[in-house]
């Protein structure tokens, strides 16, 4: 483990078994229907890659860079895109992939966004949803786990573009955060 890391909170092991559950009700819920799979970077794309692999559909992928961060811990509010999608969006189904969901801004934004240009329909899958960080009235279509309000990193999730590359999500050390 990490020595910035206070605990482990999702093993190597339990992302996979919530990969695979998200991955099917993805499949049955779109087994007739064409989309896109659009990753918000860049915390989503180890999520993303995972997802992709076990969901046995054909569907595009494209990605956004939308962000209310910066190197902080808390969001700012303001949301912006840095880098929008390729593909078309009108008149298709959008699945967003997103590491985390905690103030709901971004993808409150991005939604409303995407629908504004057409998109049939948006739906969003999260990796982790922290539900007491909310500051818009947003949830998730499907939602790998239910998180305690901690700062987290690994598994794509950062603190200053640091900390993507572990394997398990851990806790960060509030030392290395709060100075």
């Amino acid at each position: 483990m990490n020595k910035n890391i206070e605990s482990v909170l999702i093993s190597e092991q339990k992302l996979e078994k919530i990969v695979n559950s998200l991955a099917k009700q993805i499949e049955k819920d779109y087994n007739d229907k064409e989309f896109i799979m659009l990753g918000l970077l860049k915390g989503s794309i180890a999520f993303m890659a995972d997802l992709m692999k076990n969901i046995d559909l054909d569907f595009r992928i494209d990605f956004m860079v939308a962000s209310s961060y910066g190197s902080g811990t808390e969001s700012s509010g303001k949301v912006k895109i840095k880098k929008d999608t390729e593909f078309e969006v009108k008149d298709k189904n959008i699945l967003i992939v997103e590491d985390i969901v905690d103030s709901g801004n971004t993808l409150n934004f991005v939604c409303n966004y995407l629908m504004t240009r057409g998109a049939a329909d948006v739906k969003v899958v999260t990796l982790c949803d922290k539900p007491t960080r909310r500051k818009v009235p947003f949830e998730p279509d499907y939602v790998g786990q239910v998180i305690p309000d901690e700062f987290i990193v690994g598994y794509g999730l950062d603190y200053d573009e640091l900390y993507r590359n572990l394997p398990y999500i851990g806790v960060l050390k509030r030392s290395v955060y709060e100075n």
